[in-house]
């Protein structure tokens, strides 16, 4: 295990103040207080961020952690004075120091990529290439900025000849740090293009940031025609190997290149000599990183030979964890591209979060080139599976099995080769279980995927967890201090997905979930969420759900209040919490203003009822004409508070900005906001935040059937369309029934094949539609774009004359919805 220093040892590293309890050898770094894995070994950096980390102490030593490192005046509780504690001016660079004194410790050669583009598939191509001749160790998924870099570097060891790391930076001044840490000694630079290009005054000021991270390898490999034309003359005269198609004077002098099905041919010239490489990839990002790849193992002396065979074998990189459901009631986690000890700790993370069902099961092949040997390699594994508390190991692979008795599990089963577990695939039962697929891609482990996942038609929705991550902090960032999110997951989350959604925000620590009817907060808690869950609609039927649920509900009318208060009174004696919704403008649901005095004297008589939030719904905030009228509202609310809570003589909490409101009126903000579909990065407002939101969803579907028309022919029902010129037509597999408007028909509509927009012709159909695909070369199964981060939702939207809510909220439940998560 890399670390392992005393915890004595690490507080005279960081020169820091230290209260030591009790000595203890540290392995494990946390910087996020959801990721723990053994927590007794474990050292917490409380670091400064949307959170500030001192608040997840308690919560952490509550979890068994007992080391941390702390700003100097943190006031440390008096009952946690058995836990040890690290005092240091600053913690982030505390965090950088320990792992620029760990990796200080090795003599290896280090590889340091960074660029703008393709970092971690460089990274992982070269793992590919390298770890064949060499003991490698990496940087996990896309571990590369100020706090992944540390996390990476600390699992070096002494078994280790070479490090392979990501460096990526969005301000001036963050690469020399990372590079005091990572000490390379081979640079390279991948794809330089606009991504984080605001941190910076211009692209030759990201440039030069980018390069400092060279400043002292030997070594730097880039591709001379892809990089910027000041790179040279910033290089000062640093030894380089370079990659081009126009210059012969280059390193590797790439003659020319052939695409085939499903590969792509070059033909080049390195050290005089004509070299020949094949790759299984056609698309021109993979071939400029391939040739990125092919340069640097060529720099490092890898046998030409050898080299080309291994190109020809490179595997897609694929980052993402994907969620989908499976067959009898499970769940299924595919991560079935890669498997090391580092990547399983994520999956195992993830796969800890879900709690839709009871049971957990992990599927796990052999573990490749770990450099640990396999009774060591496999005893840390099963040391994570206990800590992730997995119910089922089922192992594949002769190693793994091999090692059957370091796994102190109750229930396990082990299988030579996938091909053996797929016969006993039916006698396992699986049911109502999340199941974790992890392994090497040599295992196919795809192929239990498809039989365990559920089976429905090719039209996909695809979510991006990472994204609506991404949304939720982008909100978090402008909240004023100790305000709180209520996080809306009404309406199947905008058609995302129910609890898939509500996990990634329970895990993100939002205050409050909103649901529009009872039965969605009872599926949430069936699901194994624990926040607070207002319920938009309680019906009166179902009172009793609501308390059984410990569901909290909105209450709009007289009617409803003495009705709730009526029930709650014959049936609790402890308080039963209530949000009251006030009708300030937007006149559909609420209590009137001018009905706050006899609202105050029946809540006066109803002690029974506990209000725990009062909020009101902005009409038009996210319109600047109706800016007055906003202003009006909240003007309204305010007043109506001061007399709610004059009557009762206890604060509670008051919310009135929605997703528009929580950025063009930082004023309304109170004690809380409500973020609906900013989290699904899309806001309507006048002033919007699209550039800083990422999209969510990716509506995907596929060619069933290409057909040769020819002009002045109808297509579809009703005959209301017809081609003008001889052309060709693709039909695809999404219709009305899946949630595609039939207003989209007749050209109105128009969706993306190969890069390219397609137009629909004829009407809509329940279950398809057909595109006029004349100008475009597509197959049949090729993959049709509906909307993404390029065919933007918002644009349909206006094809359509309708609002972004609309077109996602109609996405049918039959389509089926894949989760990804990297």
């Amino acid at each position: 295990m890399p670390g392992r220093y005393s915890i004595q040892k690490i507080s005279e590293i960081l020169g820091a103040k230290r209260s030591i309890a009790q000595d203890v050898a540290i392995e494990h770094l946390l910087t996020d207080s959801r990721r723990i894995s053994n927590a007794a070994k474990s050292l917490f950096f409380a670091l400064d961020g949307k959170r500030d980390g001192h608040s997840f102490i308690p919560e952490l030593y509550a979890a068994g952690v007992f080391n941390f490192v702390v700003k100097e005046g943190c006031q440390i509780p008096q009952e946690l004075n058995n836990a040890n504690f690290i005092v240091v001016k600053e913690v982030l660079p505390a965090l950088q120091q320990l792992a620029a004194f760990h990796r200080s410790q090795f003599d290896l050669e280090v590889i340091a990529i960074t660029g703008s583009n393709g970092k971690t598939v460089v990274k992982e191509w070269l793992y590919q290439l390298l770890s064949l001749d060499k003991n490698v160790v990496r940087s996990p998924k896309s571990y590369n900025s100020q706090t992944g870099v540390p996390l990476s570097l600390w699992q070096i060891d002494a078994q280790n000849e070479l490090g392979i790391f990501e460096a990526g930076i969005s301000l001036p001044g963050e690469m020399e740090r990372l590079e005091a840490m990572i000490k390379p000694t081979i640079g390279v630079l991948t794809h330089f293009a606009a991504a984080h290009d605001e941190g910076f005054i211009n692209r030759n000021e990201k440039l030069k940031e980018k390069l400092k991270l060279f400043k002292n390898v030997h070594l730097l490999v880039y591709n001379q025609d892809q990089a910027p034309e000041e790179t040279a003359r910033e290089l000062n005269g640093l030894k380089t190997f370079t990659i081009s198609k126009k210059s012969k004077q280059a390193d590797l002098f790439v003659l020319e290149q052939e695409t085939f099905i499903g590969k792509t041919q070059i033909n080049a010239v390195f050290t005089g000599k004509k070299l020949v490489c094949s790759i299984p990839f056609t698309d021109e990002a993979s071939v400029e990183n391939a040739l990125l790849c092919w340069a640097t193992a060529l720099a490092l002396g890898t046998n030409p030979e050898v080299l080309g065979r291994r190109m020809e074998t490179l595997n897609a990189v694929s980052m993402r964890l994907e969620l989908k459901n499976g067959t009898h009631n499970c769940s299924v986690i595919d991560d079935s591209y890669n498997s090391d000890i580092n990547s399983l700790e994520i999956a195992l993370n993830f796969l800890e979060r879900q709690k839709q069902h009871p049971k957990k099961t992990l599927i796990l092949s052999d573990i490749y080139q770990s450099g640990l040997k396999s009774d060591e390699l496999y005893k840390q594994v099963s040391a994570l599976i206990q800590q992730k508390k997995i119910d089922r190991l089922i192992g594949v692979g002769e190693e793994i099995s091999e090692n059957e008795q370091a796994f102190q599990i109750q229930e396990k089963h082990f299988f030579p080769n996938t091909e053996s577990l797929l016969k006993e695939l039916p006698q396992l039962q699986f049911r109502d279980e999340t199941i974790l697929l992890k392994g090497s891609r040599s295992f196919e482990f795809e192929r239990i995927s498809r039989i365990l996942s559920q089976k429905t038609h090719e039209t996909v929705l695809e979510i991006n967890l990472n994204a609506l991550q991404n949304n939720l902090n982008h909100y978090k960032s402008i909240l004023k201090p100790g305000v709180k999110l209520m996080a809306m997951v009404k309406a199947f989350s905008y058609g995302s997905g129910s609890f898939e959604i509500a996990g990634i925000l329970q895990f993100n620590k939002v205050d409050y979930l909103a649901v529009a009817y009872v039965d969605e907060g009872v599926a949430l808690r069936n699901a194994g969420i624990t926040l607070p869950i207002m319920v938009l609609n309680p019906g009166f039927t179902a009172f009793a759900e609501l308390v059984q649920h410990q569901l909290e509900p909105e209450i709009y009318s007289f009617n409803l209040l003495e009705r709730y208060a009526s029930f709650i009174g014959q049936k609790s004696v402890i308080p039963s919490p209530i949000h009251l919704k006030i009708d300030t403008g937007m006149h559909r649901l609420g209590f009137e203003t001018d009905e706050a005095e006899q609202l105050c004297q029946v809540l006066k008589n109803n002690p029974q009822l506990q209000v725990k939030s009062v909020f009101s719904h902005l009409a038009a905030s996210g319109s600047a004409k109706h800016d007055e009228f906003t202003r009006q509202q909240f003007a309204a609310f305010q007043q109506v508070c001061r007399q709610i809570e004059t009557t009762l003589g206890y604060a509670f909490i008051k919310h009135i900005a929605n997703t528009s409101a929580i950025s063009r009126f930082p004023e309304m903000q109170l004690d809380m906001v409500r973020l609906g579909i900013g989290l699904y990065g899309i806001d309507t407002s006048d002033d919007q935040q699209s550039n800083l939101l990422q999209p969510v969803a990716a509506l995907k579907t596929s060619i069933s059937q290409l057909k040769k028309v020819k002009a002045g022919e109808t297509i579809g029902y009703s005959r209301n369309d017809e081609m003008e010129k001889d052309g060709q037509i693709a039909t695809v597999r999404i219709g009305y029934a899946d949630g595609y408007l039939r207003v989209f028909g007749n050209g109105n509509g128009k969706m993306l094949i190969n890069g390219k927009l397609a137009p629909t012709i004829g009407h809509i159909s329940m279950d398809m539609c057909m595109l006029d695909v004349s100008e475009i070369e597509v197959e049949e199964d090729d993959e049709v774009i509906v909307f993404n981060d390029q065919l933007r939702i918002e644009t349909l939207a206006q094809q359509a004359g309708t609002i972004p809510y609309e077109i996602l909220t109609n996405i049918s439940q039959r389509v089926k919805r894949v989760y990804f998560y990297e």
